[in-house]
């Protein structure tokens, strides 16, 4: 999906942080509410107009680490009632508790936490937020980003996880085939990501078409 051989880097800016995303949906006013009735999510996610072309897997998922359990089935049940589909229910695994559902402009939310046990009432808070890139090549990708300035905080097999500290979203790559399992969906899709990374590095597109533009911190 979005492959490009030629990266448009229209400036030398280093990247650094991540403000916000935008998702290009169908409706935007309705991806507004949905994301604030669900998560209380406002200034990270933005939206426009686009009826872009796209089929299957996107290829990314955000996700929304909390501190419990009963923190992802809170956020969970409101993703629900709020209109997203289920695409993996809420259950325990080896590395903790989590559960995805597909909001309804498309994009995939994984809810989750490394603690099995709850140690306070149930709140829709959350600890950080994280975009997930799917990447058919990890390691080149990783060298692509690396080349713009980010760090690397854990790097094995085909999972990456880069430094963001201070960043209002992280940053973490993983085998695209890897990330649809995941997330509970078929790897395959083409078209348009839907997708557009606010940073501090300018505009420019990785190599598995993902685009990025410029944050609202680094024009003030």
């Amino acid at each position: 999906m979005n492959n490009v051989e030629g990266m448009n880097n229209t400036d030398s800016l280093t990247l650094t942080s991540i403000d916000s995303i935008t998702l290009d949906v169908v409706d935007p006013e309705a991806a507004v509410r949905f994301y604030a009735d669900a998560f209380g999510l406002q200034d990270q996610v933005r939206t426009r107009a686009s009826d872009a072309p796209t089929t299957g897997f996107r290829g990314f998922t955000m996700s929304l680490v909390v501190a419990q359990p009963a923190d992802v089935h809170a956020l969970f049940d409101s993703a629900v009632a709020a209109g997203a589909t289920v695409l993996k229910p809420v259950e325990k695994s080896l590395w903790g508790v989590g559960g995805v559902v597909q909001a309804p402009d498309g994009a995939i939310w994984n809810l989750a936490t490394s603690t099995k046990k709850d140690t306070r009432p149930a709140s829709k808070q959350f600890d950080s937020i994280v975009l997930l890139l799917g990447a058919e090549d990890v390691p080149a990708t990783k060298r692509f980003y690396v080349d713009r300035g980010l760090g690397v905080a854990k790097s094995f097999g085909s999972y990456v996880d880069f430094a963001t500290p201070g960043s209002p979203i992280g940053l973490g790559l993983y085998k695209r085939r890897a990330l649809a399992k995941s997330a509970g969906v078929a790897p395959e899709g083409s078209g348009s990501h839907r997708l557009q990374v606010n940073g501090d590095a300018g505009s420019f597109t990785d190599p598995d078409g993902f685009e990025w533009g410029t944050s609202t911190a680094a024009t003030e």
